[in-house]
């Protein structure tokens, strides 16, 4: 069994999940999207700023996605995410949420996606 996934398989995913909020993340599916979004939003800032604005707004959805189901998958729901309007304490709390293993087998949001 397979414990990561790729690069290229979690942004497939997050992709084909825009704004699909129901079911479970993975630990490696979060973290790969979030590098992606990072080097692009940089790159299109880098070219402009207008631009790296626009192709923000357009990422924003998929990572509120996957970040409800990175919650889902550690047992949580989804209202977790309001942390993040608590200024920096809100957002730490939640990246170390994040970095936590995902509940083992089956909870209310869906299959083991390690399974």
């Amino acid at each position: 069994m397979k414990n990561t996934m790729s690069f290229q398989d979690a942004v497939k995913i997050c992709f084909s999940k825009y704004v699909d909020f129901k079911g479970r993340a993975r630990r490696s599916e979060f973290w790969w999207w979030f590098l992606f979004t990072v080097i692009v939003g940089c790159v299109f800032q880098m070219i402009s700023h207008t631009l790296g604005y626009i192709v923000n707004l357009a990422l924003l959805l998929p990572t509120l996605a996957v970040s409800v189901r990175r919650l889902q998958d550690l047992g949580k729901e989804w209202f977790w995410i309001l942390l993040l309007l608590i200024p920096f304490i809100g957002a730490i709390i939640l990246l170390i949420m994040f970095s936590k293993e995902g509940q083992k087998g089956s909870n209310q949001f869906g299959p083991d996606p390690k399974a």
